[in-house]
C-alpha cells in the first residue's frame, strides 16, 4: 500500500486529474462564479436551488486545488485497501449525503440560529476527502511514532527545563502529514468550509458503523472500475494453465503451435550414436 504513483487506484487518478481539469474549466469558462452557494441571494432571492447540486463540481482557487489533490493522492492507500469496486462505491453511495446535507443544513438551521451571519458554502468536494479521511482515520495503522520538544532529554539542563510549560512535548504519527492538506481545505474559507469538513467526517464515520441505508451493501458495476476485464483475463489464465496439467501431466508438455515446434525439433534431434550407427547402416 506504500507503492508511489497510482498502481491499483485508477479512482484516485480520475479523483485527482478531475480535480484539476474541473478547476481549469470553470476558470477558463468564466463560470466558477456559478458554483458557490449564498444563501441570500441565490436561493431566497433568486431561487438557484440547482445550485444544491453543483456547488461540489470543483474548487475554484488554485490554493484549495493544490490540498485538493495532495488529499486525493494522499488518501489512495483507501482504494488499495478496499478494491477499486468498493471505493467507488463509497463515493456514490455517500455522493447524496455529501451534496445535500452541507447546503441543507446550512439554509435551514445555521443561517436562522446566527441570525444570518452564516451565509456563505465554498465551492469544492471538501466534504468527500473528509469522508475518505474518516475512513483512512479508522482503517490504516501508524508505521511509526516521533516527538517534537523544544530540548534534548539528553542536555544537562533538562531536570530544570522539565518544569518549564515549554518543555512538554508533542508526539505525532507517520500519518500526521496527510491530515495537513485537508485541514487546510477545512480552514481556508471559514466558517462554511469547516461546515463541510464535519459533515463528510460525519458521513464518513456512518458508512463505516453501518448507519447509512443500503450504503455499505450497495455495489456498482465491475466493468465501470474494470474488474470484469480483468477477471476475463484471470479466467482464461486459469483454463489455459489447466489444460496445459491436464494434457502434459509431470511432463511439462506445451499445447497448441509450440507444442508442435517442440516436437518437430525433437523428431530432429539425434544423439551421437544414432549418427554413427546411421553411418554403418548408409543413412545419413
Amino acid at each position: 500500500m506504500i507503492t508511489s504513483g497510482f498502481t491499483n487506484a485508477p479512482v484516485s487518478r480520475f479523483l485527482v486529474f478531475g480535480t484539476v481539469v474541473g478547476a481549469l474549466l470553470a476558470s477558463l469558462t468564466d463560470t466558477r462564479y456559478y458554483i458557490h452557494i449564498q444563501v441570500v441571494p441565490h436561493i431566497w432571492k433568486y431561487g438557484q436551488v440547482w445550485r444544491f447540486l453543483t456547488w461540489q463540481i470543483c474548487f475554484t482557487n488554485s490554493t484549495e486545488v493544490l490540498f485538493a489533490v495532495i488529499s486525493f493522492y494522499n488518501l489512495r492507500v483507501i482504494e488499495r485497501l478496499w478494491g477499486s469496486r468498493k471505493f467507488a462505491s463509497f463515493l456514490l453511495a455517500t455522493l447524496p449525503y455529501t451534496t445535500l446535507l452541507p447546503p441543507l443544513l446550512l439554509t435551514f438551521i445555521l443561517r436562522p440560529l446566527t441570525l444570518g451571519r452564516l451565509n456563505f458554502l465554498p465551492a469544492g468536494p471538501t466534504p468527500i476527502i473528509f469522508a475518505l479521511l474518516a475512513n483512512y482515520y479508522a482503517a490504516i495503522p501508524y508505521t511509526y511514532r516521533y516527538k517534537i520538544a523544544p530540548y534534548s532529554s539528553s542536555s544537562p539542563n533538562a531536570a530544570q527545563t522539565a518544569t518549564s510549560i515549554w518543555a512538554k512535548s508533542i508526539t505525532f504519527t507517520s500519518k500526521a502529514t496527510t491530515y495537513l492538506p485537508p485541514l487546510q481545505l477545512a480552514l481556508s474559507q471559514l466558517p462554511g468550509s469547516l461546515l463541510g469538513a464535519a459533515v463528510g467526517w460525519t458521513i464518513g464515520t456512518a458508512y463505516r458503523r453501518d448507519v447509512l441505508p443500503y450504503a455499505s451493501s450497495w455495489r456498482v458495476p465491475g466493468w465501470m472500475v474494470g474488474e470484469e476485464k480483468k477477471r476475463g483475463f484471470e479466467g482464461l489464465r486459469a483454463r489455459l494453465d489447466a489444460e496445459r496439467e491436464r494434457e502434459g501431466a509431470g511432463g511439462g508438455l506445451a499445447t497448441g503451435i509450440l507444442a508442435g515446434e517442440n516436437q518437430g525439433q525433437a523428431r530432429q534431434r539425434r544423439t551421437l550414436g544414432d549418427m554413427v550407427a546411421e553411418q554403418f547402416r548408409g543413412r545419413g
